[in-house]
């Protein structure tokens, strides 16, 4: 028996994804089934390719974010605005199992690629839409990127400081979380298919991947009328868990919100008369008093380095940490132990980037490959459809692929 005969596929190998959106939301999505074992076919239009390339910072003419966002994919470039390139979605399709878009809704079934158009083709196929507002609704045909989702799901108003412009998360967190959304409904419709033999159409918004973060604030409306309001770095309602200052210039967080630890920080800091006060003993009792153990926290941290409290905390088992930056994150020994900082090979050289998650123990992800040239598989996705090194000459001089 051969070594390579031994190894146990990875979780999704065998899977046809057909990636027809671009920049963030849908891609992202893809990148993740990618990463475990799906053969991931990335479409984008020919002579520009997906904007994405050209996002963020720039290394021999392609962002390093695209050695992220797209490792792992085949590109195929197709001007899906011509019938000849329509045609080849379908061909592709036929076999497929997923197809991730994430354009305007309406836009596929323009060019004749609606669910009900592709489902008749192959009944198994999966399609997972992400868009701003749904597929349904009022909204549905009003642009929507993940900034307005955000801001529409209700996470913009809670952040930042109370009289002060809101501020963003500094990443497309909303694209993130439907894509996050996405990939579990791709999951939830794999399992179901087993059953049925059926696929089905999964309809993620990115007002709704957001809104569904929100934890208990329509509840809080609802029964009190309670509008949520910013709160900088604090965590209303749960104390204490918060920035402190420190001598040194920098910041720490601490969690001490759970009530056994609360008692074991109050102790450190050399404040027991609010460890033991009967009022402080659980979440309520201190939420109403956040400000008064709030002080005392910062009075403490105030007086030492930043390592010092951190270590302090540490020896007392109280959450804390501090806010990583890019160069803290790729020094760290536990996210190397744990090989959440990979090196790859790409078109720029060898280049740092996250690992895969989640850590499956018999199947895990990998990386195989950076992000592809702009049309690198076209010839071999083609010929694989049947078409004649002519044919492909002709669809290229035509300006379809």
């Amino acid at each position: 028996m051969s070594a390579d005969s031994t190894v146990t596929p990875m979780a999704l190998a065998g899977l046809k994804v057909i990636e027809m959106g671009q920049l963030i939301a849908g891609p992202f999505a893809s990148k993740l089934l990618g990463e475990f074992g799906a053969e991931v076919i990335k479409i984008e239009p020919p002579g520009v390719g997906d904007p994405l390339r050209k996002w963020r910072k720039i290394k021999d003419g392609t962002s390093l974010w695209w050695h992220v966002q797209s490792r792992n994919k085949r590109s195929l470039t197709l001007d899906l605005k011509q019938a000849e390139a329509q045609d080849i979605v379908r061909k592709l399709v036929s076999d497929a199992d997923i197809l991730v878009e994430n354009f305007r809704p309406g836009t596929l079934e323009g060019w004749g690629l609606g669910y009900a158009a592709l489902k008749a083709i192959n009944p198994r196929l999966i399609m997972l839409r992400i868009s701003g507002y749904g597929q349904t609704g009022p909204y549905r045909d009003l642009p929507g990127f993940g900034v307005i989702g955000e801001a529409m799901g209700g996470l913009r108003h809670l952040s930042g400081y109370p009289g002060q412009a809101p501020v963003r998360v500094g990443i497309s967190i909303g694209d993130s979380l439907s894509s996050l959304y996405g990939v579990i409904g791709v999951l939830l419709a794999l399992q179901e298919r087993a059953r049925s033999g059926e696929g089905q159409e999964i309809d993620v918004a990115l007002y709704e991947s957001v809104f569904a973060m929100m934890e208990s604030l329509v509840p809080e409306y609802d029964a009190f009328g309670y509008i949520r309001e910013p709160a900088g770095s604090a965590l209303p309602g749960i104390t204490p868990s918060n920035s402190y200052p420190c001598k040194d210039g920098s910041y720490v967080l601490i969690a001490g919100n759970g009530d056994s630890i609360y008692k074991r920080l109050m102790s450190l800091i050399g404040r027991d008369d609010l460890g033991n006060d009967p009022r402080l003993a659980q979440n309520d009792g201190r939420s109403q008093h956040a400000e008064l153990i709030d002080g005392a926290i910062a009075e403490w941290t105030a007086g030492r380095g930043r390592d010092e409290v951190i270590e302090a905390l540490k020896g007392a088992r109280v959450p804390a940490g501090y806010p990583y930056t890019a160069a803290d994150i790729v020094q760290d020994p536990h996210y190397l132990a744990r090989q959440m900082i990979e090196t790859v090979q790409t078109s720029a050289g060898s280049l740092k980037v996250p690992g895969v998650l989640p850590k499956l123990s018999r199947t895990p992800g990998r990386i195989g490959t950076g992000g592809p040239q702009l049309g690198e598989h076209s010839e071999d996705i083609l010929a694989g459809l049947g078409l004649s090194e002519e044919q492909v000459a002709g669809l290229r001089e035509r300006g379809i692929i």
